[in-house]
Formats: structure tokens, sequence, C-alpha cells
């Protein structure tokens, strides 16, 4: 069971102990056996907590129709911590997405970088490098890693983020 879901006998034996996941039985020999729902219900664990969800989170799912009173009550309690869910999951998807996008912006620039033999440039004026200095806009990630100023048309994004480091 634990193999799979990805998990570990570890994490499936936490489970257990946390009494969010339950073996049907044992075997003569100990073992714990584990019915398909359980599996199902292994995987879902698993995804939600690769989702960033707490345990605990995750339990008040998992007993949101133990709680009900009426189906109608545990249906409605579900959609709305169901909905919940996807927001923060399209907010992180977002997140994800401009991350990977700015990523391969950077990885394409540090792979025309791997040639580099610019030693008047390198390494505190990389940003006076026609690799960089040519292109229209630099990613955020390639400023910071390579530790590149932000030109004009990317300063107010810049005075914007730092506003908003300011503010925190």
């Amino acid at each position: 069971m634990a193999r799979l879901t990805g998990n570990t006998l570890r994490t499936v034996r936490f489970y257990e102990e946390a009494q969010i996941l339950q073996p049907d039985r044992r075997s003569a020999g100990g073992h714990r056996l584990f019915s398909r729902r359980q599996l199902d219900r292994l995987q879902f664990i698993t995804d939600m907590r690769a989702t960033g969800l707490s345990l605990e989170e995750i339990r008040a799912l998992l007993e949101l129709k133990n709680n009900a009173t009426t189906g109608g009550q545990a249906a409605t309690s579900a959609v709305e911590a169901i909905d919940g869910q996807v927001t923060v999951l399209e907010q992180k998807i977002a997140v994800f997405t401009r991350l990977r996008d700015e990523l391969t912006r950077a990885r394409e620039i540090l792979t025309e970088c791997k040639k580099c033999a610019n030693e008047t440039c390198f390494p505190d004026a990389c940003g006076a490098c026609d690799v960089i200095s040519e292109r229209t806009s630099v990613p955020q990630s390639m400023r910071v890693l390579w530790g590149i100023e932000p030109r004009r048309g990317n300063a107010s994004r810049a005075a914007s983020d730092e506003d908003a480091a300011d503010a925190g």
C-alpha cells in the first residue's frame, strides 16, 4: 500500500497512529491489511499533503460527513471546504506557473551564459553583458540569482516590490 501511493511504511504507520487511516484487519503474521477504500483514502491524504494541507486540515475534510447530522448538511460543508481548497490550489497553480515560466526564461539566458568568457563583466557587471543587456526584459529570478539591477522598464515593478517588502 505504501509503495502504491509513493509513501513509506513509516508514513502509513504514522497515519494509522493519527487515526486517519485504519487497516481492515491483520494477517496471521501481524501485517496490516487495507481495503481498496483505505488505499484511496491514503492516496487522497498524500495528494492533499502535497498541496500543503496540514494533517489537521485533512482530518477536518475527512470528518465532514461524520460530523454532520444530515446528508444536506454534510454536502453543504463539503462543498464549502472543497471550494476553499480549489481557490487555494488555483492561487498556488498561478504562482507555480509564473515561477515555472520565470525559471524557464532564466534557464534560457543562463544557457547562453555557459559560454561566458567575458572577464570584464563577470562577476560584478553581468548586467552589462550583451547576453543580458540586449534583452527587452530580464526575469526577476535571473536578476536575483545574478545580482542584476532592474532596468528602468522594470523599475516600477521593483519599486512596488520594495514597497510590499517595507509593508511586511
